[in-house]
């Protein structure tokens, strides 16, 4: 009686909820819009994994970790011949030069330069045509991400004295790929939303019911913003946060709008008065909706067990705007329908239809499907089956990584610089591997002899460059520089630290690989405790850490998935059956991002450069979103089922009444979504396409091939048996469920209470009488 109660209480004070919705709306509104500037640019370590603790005792003891500023120079070809290297003497000087002049930039530390090293080979390009300037740039994440921005626009560029400057690093990267994505995210929206709009004018016919939804994901997305805020100020927030927010709140909203105003006008339609109408509507399909946000909800809810922020922040922001969505098209829309009356159909687009002609006719087509598979559900199931299972093979293969500068696209400036880094330099100095020397206790004072063992024995390794320390430069076990005079860069009271120049690329399977061989020889040095850190360490450290979760993830989302829909229709096989077809349409999605994004199939059409990895993040939020997304089709559509069912006993026709009444608007649903999602896919950042693109394929895979195919060929075959529980299941059900039957049989009481007292009232007004007919088919 929850929703019979809501709905009642709705109906009757419309005009105040309208009012406080308004109010909550424009106040969010302003205590929101500037959210972004409360969020992180960081959130991708791990914390207490062992890179994070080494970059922590850099940070903490000398000021700055390894270099993440790169500055590359280059002769100016506006004032230089082409054959002028980095040796000539204007040259030098301009590099002297644009050294001391980073070096005196506040935040920048560790300064050092091909010049400034007296012409230190490593930092010059093989064929002496460009140089290089190395820093660190203290702080935070944002703090560095801010900075980074302030000398990108102050360096980029010539220098006056005969250099030509680009701005690189693990820094700039960074900075770029937020500038990048908060650029596309504008993009997205402007893509998005006239494309949804034009959706529901095609679904709806009418311009005011059209543009219902949308105030809905207005609603949800600025209250969404305000609890970030204030999530902001207790724990880390990831500014990419915002994307889903958007994403999500956009399109969940205007599918539950879409289910409501769609039940609300096939109540009309059917000759109730506005009240009851919107009382039935509340009961049944706002039901349904609020049930369908709790999964959802759910789903999102198990990334909060992982320690990375930044994928915690998906679930702060993914959580409330599920739940404002639910609260928007549950409590403030039906205020909005009982206020409008008939006015719900203004700005009709196309000819009045007759409104049992149109509602068969949108049933028609799915009815014929859901009849077809159902005479021969055994076979279509396989070859569904084998197919999903044969998408899904390159699943089995997926090697995770984290995102460097290759996410970018090939013309982003800082991608440029780590292109000529990887083409014209013999090593990465950009991305070296740190290893930490801690004395064990206050007598352990040798940690000069550890470190300088330990340089030695690891540039012997095939995948080093070089190591730089304390003691020196050394190479193939060789000391061949000493250290500089004064030079305190790499050494404390009871700290040392070596650079570990890699020969390989960091981010790869051949840098997992050198931190192992890294470890293991660390783990022979002499009173001390050494920590490995840096780019490669943080890949392997970030995949340890995930990895360990991803088994507790999956139990929780699987265990709440289920008590939510054993609770909702009181059988055993229903919710088994929904997470088994929900994994496998989600293992096929995934299955296909691999062989795209990861072996790179279809990389020149998309315009991104594969690297044999995907980012390790995006496949757990993908799979947490897109199985909630799931579950929600999943729910309309056995609530229609089960809705039939329980008036008709019959589990076939309730099968093929259920698709019929549903088939529309979860296509309708799946597709507007998916144009949300695919709005996102646009973007020039490669994980944002993987995003954006696997989402939309698992939403329109599962509102077709599984709610089309699968679904009717399970639920035939297994008859009777779709709403059976154990007896000690069904004790549980009846007491604490929420029961379909129960409440239809509300709803039908509490509306014939309504007509009876409307028959009784004076004459409505005859304008109400004029409601329009539904365009589409029903809606749970």
């Amino acid at each position: 009686m929850l929703f019979a109660r809501l709905g009642s209480a709705v109906a009757r004070r419309a005009w105040l909820v309208v009012i406080l919705a308004a109010i909550a709306f424009a106040g969010a509104g302003a205590i929101g819009a500037d959210v972004a500037n409360s969020l992180s640019s960081g959130g991708f370590s791990a914390p207490g994994a062992e890179s994070t603790v080494a970059r922590e005792v850099i940070e903490d003891r000398f000021g700055a970790d390894a270099p993440n500023l790169v500055l590359l120079a280059r002769p100016d070809p506006g004032t230089t011949d082409a054959a002028t290297t980095v040796d000539v003497t204007t040259i030098r000087d301009a590099g002297l030069a644009l050294t001391d002049r980073l070096a005196a930039e506040e935040g920048v530390a560790d300064v050092i330069s091909y010049w400034s090293l007296g012409g230190a080979p490593p930092l010059a390009a093989d064929d002496r045509r460009s140089a290089l300037v190395l820093a660190s740039i203290n702080g935070s994440d944002t703090a560095v991400n801010d900075r980074v921005g302030e000398l990108i626009e102050r360096y980029t560029g010539t220098t006056g004295d005969g250099l030509e400057v680009a701005v690189g690093g693990q820094a700039a990267v960074f900075h770029e790929v937020g500038e990048t994505i908060e650029s596309d995210l504008r993009t997205a929206e402007l893509i998005a939303l006239p494309l949804t709009l034009l959706l529901l004018l095609w679904v709806f016919r009418s311009v005011v019911a059209a543009l219902l939804p949308v105030l809905i994901g207005g609603f949800a997305i600025v209250g969404t913003f305000v609890v970030l805020e204030l999530l902001a100020s207790v724990t880390e927030v990831s500014i990419f946060a915002l994307n889903l927010t958007t994403a999500l709140g956009l399109g969940l909203a205007i599918d539950y709008s879409l289910f409501v105003v769609t039940r609300y006008r096939e109540e009309r339609s059917g000759g109730l008065e506005t009240r009851p109408a919107l009382l039935r509507t509340v009961m049944t399909a706002g039901r349904a909706v609020a049930i369908s946000g709790i999964t959802v909800a759910a789903s999102l809810a198990a990334l909060l067990i992982f320690p990375l922020s930044f994928l915690r922040s998906f679930a702060y922001a993914g959580i409330p705007v599920v739940l404002l969505a639910v609260t928007g098209a549950v409590v403030v829309l039906p205020a909005i329908l009982m206020v409008l009356g008939h006015r719900i159909d203004a700005g009709r687009i196309g000819r009045r239809r007759d409104p049992a002609e149109a509602a068969a006719r949108a049933g028609r087509t799915w009815a014929r499907l859901a009849t077809a598979v159902m005479r021969r559900p055994l076979p279509i199931a396989t070859v569904v089956v084998l197919v999903l299972l044969a998408l899904g093979t390159p699943f089995l293969n997926i090697n995770l990584g984290t995102p460097d500068d290759r996410v970018l696209s090939v013309d982003a400036a800082s991608r440029q610089v780590s292109d000529a880094l990887r083409s014209d330099y013999s090593s990465n100095e950009a991305q070296a591997t740190t290893v930490v020397f801690t004395a064990e206790s206050a007598l352990d004072t040798d940690l000069a002899t550890s470190a300088a063992d330990t340089a030695a024995v690891l540039s012997t390794l095939a995948s080093v460059s070089r190591v730089d320390s304390d003691s020196g430069v050394w190479l193939d076990g060789t000391q061949v520089l000493p250290a500089a005079p004064g030079d305190r860069r790499f050494a404390a009271d009871d700290v040392e630290w070596l650079s570990v120049v890699p020969a390989v690329e960091p981010i790869s399977a051949d840098g997992e690989q050198l931190v192992a061989d890294i470890r293991e020889v660390a783990t022979t040095a002499a009173g001390a405790t050494v920590l490995v850190g840096g780019p490669s360490a943080e890949l392997v450290d970030t995949k340890a850490a995930l990895q360990a979760r991803v088994p507790l993830a999956l139990a929780i989302i699987a265990s709440v998935i289920f008590v939510l829909l054993f609770l909702t229709f009181g059988s055993l096989l229903v919710p088994l059956k929904a997470l088994v077809l929900n994994a496998l349409s989600l293992t096929a999605t995934l299955g296909a991002m691999v062989w795209v994004f990861q072996d790179g199939n279809l990389s020149g059409i998309l315009g991104f450069t594969p690297t044999g990895m995907l980012d390790a993040t995006t496949p757990i939020l993908m799979f947490c979103i897109a199985f909630g997304l799931s579950m929600d089709y999943e729910v309309f559509l056995l609530s229609r089922i089960k809705e039939e069912y329980d008036r008709t006993g019959d589990n076939s026709a309730s099968v093929v009444a259920g698709m019929a009444r549903t088939g529309r608007v979860i296509t309708a649903a799946a597709l507007i979504i998916s144009v949300v999602f695919l709005a996102f896919a646009t973007s020039s950042v490669a994980f944002m396409t993987l995003f954006g693109l696997g989402l939309a394929l698992a939403v329109l895979m599962d509102a077709t091939v599984v709610r089309g195919l699968l679904v009717p060929s399970f639920m035939v075959m297994a008859g009777d048996a779709n709403w059976w529980a154990p007896r000690w299941m069904r004790r549980i059900y009846h007491a604490v469920g929420m029961s379909d039957a129960a409440a239809e049989a509300a709803a039908d009481s509490m509306v014939v209470d309504l007509s009876d007292a409307v028959g009784q009232a004076a004459p409505s007004d005859p304008s109400d009488q004029s409601a329009s007919p539904p365009v589409g088919a029903g809606t749970p």
